[in-house]
């Protein structure tokens, strides 16, 4: 099969590999359709932080199931199915708690299940981690691209709403532009929010914001960002998103919470060498809530929205690759020409 491999920085190939197979009766093995390009991908694109080399990359799988093992009972082959970033077994301790991110046998995409950004995966504990998508909607190409950002960045921002505690007629700042940062607007509009200030640097992603609900957006950087949110929300706002991981955007957001108020934090923590200044939070009582979020937890909910029409985070792709092509997804998100890459494979 075809696959996209991982040979150093900025170097992102399409390669030859072994399919991989069913190892255990309850895996399933998929055919891929569609996939993503990741911001988090970046890191490792950069150099700024480990991977091996050579390795088979991607985490943001859609496709056909093709096959599954004697013991899988939630999908069977034909049926189109998406799966979250991580891989959980849907049954013990920390899976039954909406926490599959620390699924006690869980595991990543790569290695002998193919990588995500490839024709094929082989999914273990298919029950818990895959997520079928209803028959009506399985070859609906609209559906299936509002539905995608599901596998990580809609529930994502979904996760810093929630940990934001967002409710009905709440105030609350977003701060990032990335598509995490967009799906937080979505996703704090999807739960009520009245007044939703959109944070970021460049323009033509707050515009997306706008569409996405924000009702107002600031572009500003520093200490001018900090007085304009803080005149906006008239001393500062109980609920806000950090969707960048940046010691920068921690710092912002703890400056612009209301005294009281929560941060829900996913952006993936970088920058963070010398530490997190924890005296802004501490000294106003400020709680912070979230990390890597499990998404698993959230998507039937999420896809009901989509699929009723309510909710739709697809124009976060504002680029499409084949996957022979999908060097140029990473480099168009790595010169930020691009917010999001959707990979047709």
């Amino acid at each position: 099969m075809r696959a996209a491999v991982y040979h150093g920085p900025r170097d992102i190939r399409v390669e030859d590999r072994p399919e991989p197979e069913l190892t255990a009766p309850t895996d399933a093995l998929v055919r891929v359709t569609h996939t993503a390009v990741c911001g988090s991908d970046l890191w490792f694109y950069r150099g700024d932080s480990d991977r091996d080399v050579p390795s088979t990359v991607g985490h943001e799988p859609m496709g056909i199931v093709e096959a599954v093992g004697d013991d899988v009972r939630s999908v069977g082959p034909g049926d189109r199915v998406f799966a979250p970033f991580k891989i959980s077994c849907g049954s013990c301790e920390f899976c039954r708690k909406g926490l599959h991110t620390s699924c006690t046998d869980g595991d990543g995409w790569g290695g002998d299940n193919g990588g995500a950004q490839g024709e094929k995966i082989n999914c273990p504990h298919a029950d818990g981690t895959l997520v079928r998508v209803p028959d009506r909607y399985a070859d609906d190409e609209a559906a299936l691209r509002s539905l995608l950002p599901l596998t990580d960045v809609m529930g994502t921002g979904h996760h810093a709403a929630v940990s934001a505690g967002v409710g009905a007629g709440d105030t609350c700042v977003v701060i990032g532009d990335g598509a995490v940062g967009l799906c937080g607007v979505l996703a704090a509009r999807r739960l009520g929010a009245e007044r939703i200030i959109a944070v970021g640097h460049h323009e033509d992603r707050l515009d997306i914001a706008r569409e996405f609900g924000a009702t107002a957006t600031v572009a500003d950087r520093g200490d001018a960002a900090v007085e304009r949110i803080l005149e906006l929300t008239h001393g500062g706002a109980a609920h806000v998103l950090e969707c960048v991981g940046a010691a920068s955007s921690m710092d912002l957001a703890a400056a612009v919470c209301r005294p009281g108020g929560t941060v829900g934090y996913v952006g993936v923590p970088h920058g963070l060498d010398d530490g997190l200044d924890l005296f802004s939070f501490f000294g106003d009582n400020v709680t912070l809530r979230g990390g890597v979020a499990p998404v698993r937890a959230y998507a039937e909910e999420l896809m009901a929205d989509i699929l009723r029409g309510t909710l739709d985070p697809a124009p976060v792709f504002t680029e499409t690759v084949d996957l022979e092509h999908v060097a140029d997804g990473y480099r168009a998100m790595d010169e930020r020409a691009a917010i999001k890459v959707l990979v047709e494979v």
